[in-house]
């Protein structure tokens, strides 16, 4: 292992820690969190942008790592939400303990996911570039209508699903368990994290970022990019399924919002915010996306933006306006997005120390 490597792993290690203290401090900062780091609403805003981040990772580890832009991945997080409350609440025997039902719930809700990604995945394979992107928005809606038109009385309908707590354990149940929810989302972003890299640094990792810069020469060279990519197809979605889950136990139940392609669109600017070419990037997008569009709403309903002129109040009072600005921002100056600063700003400093000579001679 190299130093550098150390070093990372090092800090690593640090943050997670420093992550999961958190819970255990008061740390309050104004206009960025709702109240102290210990309160439940304040963990709960901070557990959801952890589980977005962990959906945003394996978003990016399809469209950064394997160039598929696809526009159903929320498909895949509902699936998770959805199969998991209804997998608790139509099984589930009497005699059986409820935390032995809760494992065999999310065994089954994995199993589940992993054959819906393996379906869409080797029908959506068959074609390449925006005709891909078209075939999951496809089945993004068929799911998302699916879900809306409530097939007997199993999803909820536009009301969503509640979650049956009979066989959850009680530790992660109620407001006052949400430091342990807060863990749970935690736990999940790490575990997806460690997959990512893990596929990511393996020969079928190698070979998809191949086949994203030139498929063809990967097909010279007598390797199939469908099995490559169905792969890495069906591990992002099942980990989607496991970040979708997690929404599940933290939200009580399941909307039909998350099933929409608009949030899957959602998912693509948090990547492109917080940059596609590097795994942290992704985990700070859905983190600093998640926590401005709450602090945005809060914003909009303000007395102080309802105080301002009508050529004021009218834009900022909708914080889509004010992300999607932003976004924009973020394109034409931060092509690399938020991952993509730090090199900028080394760039920019060693041009300067490389100025500095030539003007010494010239003087």
């Amino acid at each position: 292992m190299t130093a550098k490597s150390l070093r990372l792993l090092i800090g690593g290690i640090l943050l997670v820690v420093a992550l999961a203290v958190l819970p255990l401090l008061a740390i309050d900062i104004p206009g960025v969190l709702p109240g102290p780091t210990y309160t439940p609403g304040t963990l709960q805003l901070l557990a959801f942008a952890l589980l977005i981040a962990a959906l945003a990772l394996t978003y990016r580890m399809m469209f950064g790592l394997a160039g598929l832009l696809s526009f159903g991945h929320a498909l895949f997080f509902a699936a998770g939400a959805y199969g998991l409350a209804m997998t608790l609440e139509a099984f589930g025997p009497a005699e059986w303990p409820s935390a032995l039902v809760f494992t065999v719930a999310i065994a089954v809700t994995l199993v589940l996911g992993f054959v819906l990604a393996a379906t869409v995945g080797a029908l959506a394979l068959r074609v390449t570039g925006i005709s891909f992107a078209m075939v999951t928005l496809a089945f993004a809606q068929a799911g998302s209508v699916l879900i809306r038109r409530n097939p007997g009385s199993a999803t909820g309908g536009d009301e969503g699903l509640a979650l049956d707590t009979a066989h959850v354990p009680p530790e992660l149940v109620g407001v006052v368990d949400t430091r342990n929810l807060y863990w749970v989302a935690l736990g999940i972003l790490v575990l997806v994290y460690l997959i990512v890299l893990w596929v990511e640094r393996s020969r079928a990792g190698h070979v998809a970022e191949a086949i994203r810069e030139n498929e063809l020469r990967v097909r010279v060279i007598g390797i199939r990019p469908y099995d490559v990519k169905l792969l890495v197809f069906i591990a992002a979605s099942v980990l989607a399924s496991v970040a979708g889950m997690g929404y599940l136990l933290l939200q009580s139940g399941a909307a039909p919002r998350i099933a929409t392609a608009d949030f899957t669109l959602t998912l693509l600017v948090i990547v492109v915010l917080g940059g596609a070419g590097a795994r942290w990037g992704a985990i700070v997008g859905g983190i600093v996306y998640t926590l401005l569009d709450q602090r945005l709403t809060a914003l909009a309903g303000s007395d102080a933006i309802a105080a301002l002129p009508d050529v004021l109040r009218i834009p900022l009072s909708e914080p889509l306006f004010i992300l999607g600005t932003l976004f924009v921002l973020v394109v034409l100056f931060l092509p690399g997005g938020i991952a993509g600063l730090p090199a900028r700003i080394a760039t920019g400093r060693r041009q300067d120390r490389s100025i500095e000579p030539e003007e010494a001679v010239d003087a």
